[in-house]
């Protein structure tokens, strides 16, 4: 009768020799089944911080973001910023994602690209915060070409996704003393409370010459015509339907989280 007592077969195992095909698909098992045992209580173990390392890392990047923002560290608080949840979207067809990935862009025809980028990245990371169940805030990074680089910033826009709450320009290398001004706290301080859509839904956000006149108006500035029109069209292109109108759209009548 066969011995099946374990301690023997494993005296058998390891008296076999060594390059016996038996023993060594045997230890190719074994060392398979340790490996796999060690990733999987890795990650049992570790995930819980894991965890906590990526919501610290989350709450770091919006607090940062609060305070680049002007006014927007006292709006937040009103607004249900706890219940502020960060959405990768798919550009490209609305979808969420998991993780950026620069990769994956649309390339632009000329007269379809008001911001210069050439292409657009189709993965974005927006920020959506709500007061209980109802929508209080948006937040959308932006991007276009200026005068002599590329500037980079985030757009706030209200419960009501047309009413600016606040913007940050986050890069930028214009001209010092003219066209940097987009990033003191002077220039941007002029951009909560525009509107950048009209009643019939035609965007009518402007960077204007000689003073603005109306609420969808922001006073360009003096000596930097270029870099304040990128800015413009920087705003334009992405509150339109190559950019994040879809997206706005979507968020507005609820089918998006």
């Amino acid at each position: 009768m066969s011995d099946f007592n374990p301690i023997h077969l494993w005296q058998r195992f390891l008296a076999a020799p060594n390059d016996s095909r038996g023993k060594t698909l045997g230890m190719a098992f074994l060392v398979s089944l340790a490996a796999a045992l060690a990733v999987s209580s890795a990650s049992v173990l570790l995930g819980p911080r894991l965890d906590a390392n990526r919501e610290a890392e989350r709450r770091a990047r919006l607090e940062a973001l609060i305070s680049e923002t002007p006014g927007l560290a006292e709006i937040l608080p009103g607004t249900g910023v706890d219940s502020m949840e960060s959405l990768i979207v798919n550009l490209a067809d609305l979808s969420l994602a998991d993780e950026l990935d620069p990769a994956q862009v649309t390339e632009l025809a000329p007269e379809d690209d008001l911001a210069g980028l050439g292409a657009r990245p189709d993965l974005h990371q927006v920020f959506v915060a709500r007061d209980g169940r109802d929508l209080a805030l948006v937040i959308l990074p932006v991007a276009g070409q200026g005068y002599a680089s590329t500037i980079r910033g985030y757009l706030a826009l209200g419960a009501d996704l047309n009413t600016v709450v606040g913007l940050a320009i986050t890069e930028q290398g214009e001209t010092p003393g003219l066209g940097a001004t987009i990033q003191t706290p002077a220039w941007l301080a002029m951009w909560p409370g525009t509107q950048l859509r009209d009643e019939n839904g035609e965007i009518r956000v402007a960077v204007v010459r000689g003073g603005a006149t109306t609420h969808y108006e922001i006073d360009a500035i003096t000596g930097a015509t270029r870099t304040s029109n990128g800015v413009q069209n920087m705003i334009r292109f992405w509150i339109g339907p190559l950019g994040f109108g879809p997206l706005l759209e979507a968020i507005g009548e609820g089918r998006l989280p």
